[in-house]
């Protein structure tokens, strides 16, 4: 008699967008069934999920929580295990970048990137620990090449992401050997957008300093955090570049 094996089920942060989509994406093309959080991106994310369930039925479902409410961690992740049942993989996206100069510092700043950044994954990773440990899953983080090499003007942005690589290092030990954590740490992969965009010239100098000559692309991201599910059951702990070899010239 043959027992049909229900799919891995992945909950992405900041999935209706940007790497977040692709992500997204990615995974339920490798037959994962899908969360898509998102807060704000609500068409986007309804849209993907539609796109999805079309490709496999009952293969995805789109959940808002706002990540800043500490309250809703928890309630977040018994939300995504209703779903199917289970949890796998947690994939902590979901990310706010904005500068903080030094000239210009207040305390709502630091406190918004670090809730975001830091204390939301840290949290998600805690309350999802119970049910990942039941299926051997993982924890994928997605920080920074700046949580080493700092950019200028980003600072609190920079210690955030640092604080998610300590982290991740951290996690490794703490939910071993039932959950495995990782993280990527990308380089140039989508230009930033608003008030972080950049010129021509400002784009083109990262890459004339990037060893591969260009910028990445969000697939490029979404097949490592496929490999650190799939192909990786003796990694736990690392931090995973995908930058082209930009940190070679910082």
């Amino acid at each position: 008699m043959n027992i049909l094996k229900s799919p891995k089920v992945a909950l992405i942060t900041g999935a209706a967008r940007r790497i977040g989509a692709e992500i997204a994406n990615t995974l339920h093309t490798a037959g994962l069934n899908v969360v898509l959080h998102y807060n704000y991106s609500e068409t986007e994310a309804n849209r993907l999920c539609s796109i999805f369930n079309e490709r496999r039925p009952n293969s995805a479902v789109a959940i808002k929580f706002c990540l800043a409410d500490s309250d809703n961690y928890t309630p977040l992740i018994k939300q995504a295990v209703r779903s199917w049942g289970h949890l796998d993989v947690l994939v902590n996206n979901a990310s706010r970048f904005y500068k903080t100069p030094l000239t210009n510092i207040d305390e709502s700043s630091w406190d918004d990137l670090i809730n975001s950044n830091l204390k939301a994954p840290f949290f998600l990773s805690h309350a999802a620990s119970e049910y990942l440990s039941k299926q051997k899953g993982c924890i994928i983080n997605l920080t920074d090449i700046h949580a080493e090499k700092p950019l200028r003007d980003y600072s609190i942005y920079c210690v955030s992401k640092a604080g998610l690589v300590m982290l991740t290092k951290s996690l490794a030990k703490e939910l071993a050997p039932n959950i495995r954590v990782n993280a990527i740490a990308p380089g140039t992969m989508i230009w930033p957008e608003g008030d972080n965009e950049l010129t021509e010239q400002q784009m083109q100098k990262i890459i004339d300093k990037t060893a591969l000559q260009r910028h990445g692309m969000p697939e490029d991201i979404a097949k490592a955090v496929l490999f650190l599910i799939k192909d990786a059951d003796y990694v736990t702990g690392q931090i995973l570049a995908i930058d082209g070899g930009r940190t070679l010239s910082m």
